[in-house]
């Protein structure tokens, strides 16, 4: 029988703390990419085709990673799932530190690819399966937080080490958050919900009494986990399961968030950004600290959406940052156009994207992540969130890869490719406001029996 860390000696704070470090693996590796890009850039004569592939090959292996996020889900728990994911990273960390050609340092990045696709699909479903009702929407933000502070850091970072050109130093940074996650994941505990479904209802208990205190009836939780399981006829969730009757609004609500968020535009400014402003006239250092900026913007207003998510509601809050963010774009794409001194054009291009990343991660940054591991019933979150995470990371990789070409002054350049991400929010903003549902102050065993009840799927003795 499966045996996890003793929950009852591990402090709430601890708890979800290392819970949601793995978000700093996937902020960084998302995040480091722009400041090295100028330098590989250079050093490899590199193409537009070209740094669009370096840059997707991260999200390829994502891709690879989500894939079999389920199967491990399911047969190792999502504490292990996590901890096969941190060490993936530090071996494809590793690699890239010393890769000696492009082609290798691609390969390197597909592999750490493999292990963030493997974390950021079980990161959220973690948290939001040892967090109570009341403060789930915060502790899923909260892993949105480390993904911003990870491109923060590695914005740091890469700002820091710009001078002397080390960006091979640049990718070893990632080692130290996979490092202290890998450790500190053996104190902790597997979910009371996988404990339950595979028989282990005494480490349950413990799991909830130390990550719930007093909040939760420990009786009434595991009736409630039972219920849910009995629901659950066959033995193994399938992906085509999804699309059956009761499900299958939630895989559309949970693609839609997942396609969005990225086609939003936001890993385009992510990756791009220092490398958009040298382009615009910025020298490589003023560049870099523009990223800096960025990363300390992205990380304060998500932090705020902490106190807010589950106060204000999901939804609210994904349709408030669609309208910052196509203000934004529009005005952007304008400047871009319109505006021709260098250092003006520069300077305010800074302030339309500082100004669209608070519209980001107000409602599609910490949101997405949260509403996507809640939407699904128990027996298909794991499956479910294995696939919404294909699709996100498929969706990261076509803007990784097609942004530098459609950037280029030859094709849309950078105002028009501002005024297509615009349409894209307001295609977002319409879809949004007709099928994404609020699930703001329900447990999860809530929402998959309203779901049921909806789709008229009653439970069976």
């Amino acid at each position: 029988m499966t045996q996890t860390a003793p929950a009852r000696h591990i402090g709430r704070t601890t708890l979800y703390f290392f819970g949601a470090l793995g978000g700093i693996l996937f902020g960084y590796d998302l995040g480091v990419i722009s400041g090295v890009l100028p330098f590989i850039g250079k050093l490899w004569a590199l193409t537009s085709w070209d740094k669009g592939v370096i840059t997707a090959s991260l999200s390829v292996g994502a891709i690879v990673g989500a894939l079999f996020s389920s199967r491990t889900n399911e047969a190792l728990g999502r504490r292990r799932t996590i901890m096969v994911a941190a060490g993936i990273v530090i071996v494809g960390t590793l690699a890239a530190s010393f890769s000696p050609t492009f082609l290798l340092l691609v390969l390197s990045r597909l592999v750490i690819g493999l292990g963030i696709g493997l974390s950021s699909s079980t990161v959220p479903t973690y948290l939001s399966e040892l967090a109570p009702a009341k403060w789930r929407g915060a502790m899923g933000a909260l892993n949105q937080i480390f993904i911003v502070l990870g491109i923060l850091i590695a914005f740091l970072v890469s700002y820091w080490l710009g001078p002397i050109s080390a960006w091979r130093w640049m990718f070893a940074g990632a080692i130290v958050p996979a490092a202290v996650l890998l450790v500190g994941l053996v104190f902790l505990p597997e979910t009371p919900r996988w404990l339950v479904k595979n028989g282990q209802e005494d480490e349950a208990r413990r799991v909830l009494a130390s990550a719930h205190g007093n909040t939760v009836n420990l009786d009434e939780e595991i009736a409630t986990i039972h219920e849910v399981i009995r629901l659950d006829t066959e033995e193994k969730p399938r992906i085509r399961d999804l699309f059956s009757g009761f499900v299958r609004p939630m895989l559309v609500v949970a693609l839609l968030l997942a396609i969005g968020q990225q086609f939003s535009g936001v890993n385009a400014i992510n990756a791009y950004f220092p490398t958009m402003l040298i382009g615009l006239g910025f020298a490589t250092q003023a560049a870099l600290l523009s990223g800096v900026l960025l990363g300390v913007t992205k990380f304060l207003f998500t932090a705020w959406v902490v106190f807010v998510v589950d106060r204000w509601g999901r939804k609210p809050l994904l349709l408030i940052g669609n309208v910052i963010m196509v203000l934004t774009l529009v005005a952007a794409g304008l400047v871009v156009l319109n505006v021709h001194d260098t250092g003006t054009r520069g300077l305010l291009m800074l302030v339309m994207m500082v100004l669209y990343l608070v519209g980001y991660e107000l409602g599609w940054g910490a949101v997405v992540w949260v509403m996507m591991s809640e939407v699904f019933p128990l027996k298909y979150r794991a499956t479910g969130m294995g696939v919404s995470s294909v699709v996100l990371w498929a969706a990261t990789g076509i803007v990784s890869a097609v942004f530098p070409i459609i950037s280029d002054p030859k094709s849309l350049g950078i105002g028009g490719s501002m005024f297509l991400f615009a349409g894209v929010n307001v295609v977002l903003f319409v879809l949004t406001k007709w099928l994404v549902p609020e699930t703001k102050g329900r447990t999860l065993e809530q929402i998959e029996l309203d779901l049921r009840a909806r789709q008229g799927v009653v439970a069976k003795s």
